[in-house]
């Protein structure tokens, strides 16, 4: 043992170094790195195993048993564990606790099997203090909260299992379907939908500019008009998704001022005078919200600081192992009294007395399917610390993270923010439209409480100040009857707007309000979401692709049930009856997959179907019509092998077939109008174009557009023989990038179907022989750009790259020489660096220069040191700067990522060290005893057994 006899096991290093520094020498503290066993893989279950457990992992026949397996990857920590585990005379579980860690604990005795006394250690921060305390508070490990976390496990092995292979029939090859990952796509693609099919609607109102008085000084404010005659004025709620007056608008009767109507009361109001009609004021009080819980945390960390959850999260992550926070997985709002007591001596240090709360306060928590027993997201220890003691210890996006939980948390024991609202009606005669009624709205804000933590009303904290916004405009004082003369009156027209796509915070809160899933795995979803090609970001708005609207309605279509979002709640508050210990986790799976009834959601007819069932029962299912978005008219989106792409049925081309068009990466769904896909059709996909005829084989040359972009085509003479004009396929050839459909001439289009291009012939000497050869070399384009090409005298080919495709047609012999003399990517190694696509500035973070620039794989983003792969969804050109610094933050807090090493590869390093052993193993013979070979002959055997093994882990 390296240390002490008592071993603890937590989950990564950086909580090991932590945890270990507040124990003593008697202690040996090591990293299990997350889970060491996991369910294996049909793959790589053993043929005597495959009967039982060969589809799943999981034997569905014997109580849904899984078959685990430690993984290549953990055999090492495992024997490291056992290692220390011999001198230990006690274990200590020091995972996280909840599910999760709880089913860590559990693997790490059933991998382990240790034969001394295992202790459960639980603590929700990592503190001298908390660490001591959780030593003398040890119990077991909850079997229920294990049985819970296998049955999530199995439940999403089963559902992954056997939904994504009909995706892969039906829509694409590699997709995946998930318990929770395909509903919240269901979300943002029933979002879309509603944006595709909403219908903006106009409407007018004015605005009237006072001059007010308020001890003297001036004070003007801005009323809008709300009642023309006897009619309320109509405005952006009166309106529904189809452009028409909503039901309750029109009961009531709502005048819809248009912009005639609109000037007219303008010029009739200008200079008017206005009668105070009504003034109204009552008090204004604003709470403190509660501390953070995991999905509250993520919102605000996307609201107020731009991160992504998987952003959010990895720097909470890092606080918590670090010990600046309390656990950072958690859905209480409550707060231990320690923790209240340092929030209240912090707002004292801080802000004073003054802005203390009267009592401590206490939060509850509301949700219903809140599970953990931890306290709120706080910082740690029995005294907090200020984020400008930790400016030098944190990286920048945990210490942003960490400043907005220590507000947060302050904030919580501070007073309310008080003042007053007041609104005040006026009236001028319009003519004949009658009575105009305009108001004004305004806050006053006399004490801001706790907002001088949180940053809200920052500046409004007397009745001097103002606001541009008019519901904070302060107002000056008037009595019913005064008289006020409008100073400008202006007519302004207003739209009415589809609802707002999600972002990542949006979500989570959607989320969590219909109980979908757990916050702890909010992160996660929206990553696989997004990395699966379902979900993509614009700035920070969640875009639906193409593809997730296919899939999405493949599962409405055929599995209603699995996609619905009162049944998907219901599954997890299963899982938490489970963790309660109020239900078997055999019970509940046997009824999902089998069915029985008890946990189905959906009508009596539905309910007795299990997952097994409804997959067996499915029928056939019609792949065109699930991969067919209706546009209207005509067009419609078909979600195709090789990518989305736009089909007009009513319009032929010269095949007899509907006309195609590819559709834009950065072109939303609710963006393809009619309009706008009869603009890509006649663009786009006019039908080929021809350009006239070949001078020397006499066939016509056209210029198309194909699914990888324009290119031309020579179609050979007729010959009147159907099988061998049938046979005769076109010869084709991409059109460079500087190249374009409509500007490309007959003499550009027989030059790209000439290639290559000759140019020219070099001698070669054989060294061996002294022979020489006169040697051709070639010009041509490839997939990794332009490039030149020659078979040696030896019969190898050997190619140099050219710096742009125009130079195929104009590098002579003479260059082509001086290339090949030079190492093979010499040229590009020495040559001038390109210039950037575009500054962007100085980044908020480091202050270094970011840039956009052109890579071998496509435009990035970079600062020098971090380089962010620039998202289809944008252009150099149309990205925002603060976009950019956006990516580049998350990729900077990422890490460089980690390439993972290719079953090839592995394998091949592998036979080259066992070579190497094996020859260094010969050369020694002559020392060594008979005994020696043989225990080397069996070390080699054992590499190579395990070389294989590694590579059928990659390989899977």
């Amino acid at each position: 043992m390296a240390k002490g006899s008592k071993l603890v096991i937590v989950e990564s290093p950086t909580k090991a170094r932590k945890i270990g520094g507040y124990l003593g020498d008697e202690y040996t503290v090591l990293a299990s790195v997350g889970h060491i066993r996991d369910l294996a893989q049909p793959s790589e279950i053993p043929a005597s195993a495959k009967d039982k457990f060969g589809k799943f992992g999981v034997d569905v026949d014997d109580g849904f048993k899984p078959y685990y397996i430690v993984g290549a990857d953990k055999k090492k920590t495992v024997s490291e564990l056992k290692s220390a585990l011999k001198n230990a005379d006690e274990v200590f579980l020091a995972t996280d606790e909840d599910r999760e860690g709880e089913a860590i604990a559990w693997h790490l005795v059933e991998t382990l099997k240790p034969k001394v006394p295992v202790k459960r250690m639980v603590f929700h921060e990592i503190t001298k203090s908390a660490i001591t305390q959780s030593l003398s508070n040890t119990r077991d490990v909850d079997a229920h909260m294990v049985d819970a976390q296998e049955t999530r496990r199995v439940l999403d092995r089963l559902y992954g299992y056997e939904l994504s292979p009909v995706l892969w029939r039906k829509v694409r090859t590699g997709l995946s379907a998930g318990r929770v990952q395909s509903v919240a796509t269901r979300l943002i693609v029933e979002r879309e939908r509603e944006r595709m099919a909403f219908v903006k609607s106009s409407y007018w109102d004015i605005t009237a500019q006072f001059n007010g008085e308020s001890n003297g000084v001036s004070n003007g404010f801005t009323a809008r008009l709300i009642q023309l005659g006897q009619s309320r004025v109509a405005g952006s709620k009166d309106f529904d998704d189809a452009g028409q007056l909503t039901q309750s608008a029109r009961k009531e009767n709502v005048t819809v001022v248009d912009e005639a109507v609109a000037q007219e009361l303008a010029t009739a109001l200008t200079n008017s005078d206005f009668v105070v009609e009504s003034v109204g004021t009552k008090p204004y009080t604003r709470r403190p919200l509660p501390p953070f819980t995991t999905s509250t945390m993520q919102q605000a960390a996307g609201n107020a600081l731009g991160m992504s959850s998987r952003s959010t999260m990895r720097a909470a992550q890092g606080l918590y192992e670090n010990g600046y926070i309390t656990y950072m997985r958690t859905d209480s709002v409550t707060l231990s009294q320690e923790a209240i007591q340092a929030a209240r001596e912090g707002v004292i240090h801080e802000w004073g007395e003054k802005y203390l709360s009267e009592k401590p306060k206490q939060y509850a928590t509301r949700s219903a399917g809140a599970q953990e027993a931890h306290e709120a997201i706080r910082p740690a220890g029995a005294h907090f610390r200020n984020p400008a003691e930790l400016s030098t210890v944190l990286p920048p996006d945990q210490l942003k993270l960490y400043t907005l939980i220590w507000r947060r948390t302050l904030a919580s024991q501070m007073a309310d923010a008080t003042g007053s609202t007041a609104t005040i009606r006026l009236s001028a005669d319009s003519g004949k439209y009658g009575l105009a009624i305009v108001q004004a709205s305004g806050t006053v804000i006399d004490f801001p409480g706790f907002t001088v933590a949180t940053g809200a009303f920052a500046g409004t904290s007397s009745r001097s100040d103002t606001q541009d916004d008019d519901n904070n405009a302060v107002l000056p004082p008037l009595s019913q009857g005064d008289m006020l003369t409008a100073q400008e009156v202006q007519p302004q027209s207003h739209e009415t707007h589809p609802p707002a796509r999600y972002t990542e915070a949006s979500l989570v809160k959607t989320l969590e309000a219909k109980e979908i899933g757990r916050p702890s795995t909010y992160a996660s979803i929206i990553s696989t979401i997004i990395d699966r090609g379902y979900v993509y970001e614009r700035g920070r708005a969640l875009i639906p692709s193409w593809l997730a609207f296919a899939v999405v309605k493949l599962l409405e279509q055929n599995f209603p049930q699995y996609v619905d979002y009162a049944f998907t709640a219901q599954m997890e508050n299963g899982l938490d009856k489970i963790a309660q210990g109020n239900e078997t986790g055999r019970e509940w799976l046997t009824s999902f997959y089998f069915g029985d009834g008890e946990h189905s959601a959906g009508s009596a007819q539905e309910a007795h179907q299990g997952l097994q069932a409804q997959v067996a029962q499915l029928g056939d299912i019609d792949a065109r019509e699930i991969n067919t978005i209706d546009i209207g008219d005509g067009l419609a989106v078909r979600v195709g092998r090789y990518g989305p792409y736009l089909e007009d049925s009513l319009h032929l081309d010269r095949e007899g077939k509907p006309k195609r068009a590819s559709l834009p990466d950065t072109m939303a769904p609710d963006e393809l109008t009619v309009e706008a896909g009869r603009e890509l059709i006649d663009n786009n996909s006019g039908g080929p174009r021809v350009l006239g005829v070949h001078p020397q084989t006499g066939g016509t040359i056209e210029v198309r557009n194909g699914r990888f972009g324009p290119y031309v085509a020579l179609t050979a003479i007729p010959t009147g023989d159907e099988k061998i004009d049938k046979a005769n396929k076109p010869k084709m050839a991409s059109l460079f990038k500087t190249m374009t459909p409509d500007a490309l001439t007959l003499e550009d289009a027989v030059k790209l179907l000439d290639l290559p291009r000759v140019v020219g012939t070099i001698e070669e000497k054989d060294d061996k022989t002294g022979e020489s050869k006169n040697v051709e070399i070639l010009a041509n384009n490839g997939r990794y750009g332009p490039y030149l090409t020659k078979t040696g005298i030896d019969g190898k080919a050997e190619t140099r790259s050219l710096s742009s495709e125009d130079e195929i047609f104009t590098v002579t012999v003479e260059q082509a020489k001086e290339l090949y003399a030079q190492p093979k990517y010499g040229r590009r190694a020495r040559g001038a660096a390109k210039p950037p696509l575009r500054e962007l500035g100085a980044d908020p973070d480091n202050g270094k220069n970011v840039t956009i620039k052109d890579g071998f794989y496509g435009a990035y983003i970079t600062d020098g040191e971090t380089n962010r792969t620039l998202p289809k969804q944008y252009t150099p050109e149309s990205i925002e700067p603060a976009e950019a610094f956006r990516l580049l933050a998350e990729k900077r807090a990422a890490g460089p990522t980690k390439r993972r090493r290719s079953a090839k590869s592995a394998s091949t390093r592998g036979t080259k060290k066992s070579a190497t052993t094996a020859k260094s193993a010969t050369k020694k013979t002559t020392t060594r005893k008979t005994t020696t070979k043989k225990s080397t002959a069996t070390r080699n055997a054992a590499k190579k057994t395990s070389s294989s093994s590694t590579s059928r882990t990659t390989s899977k």
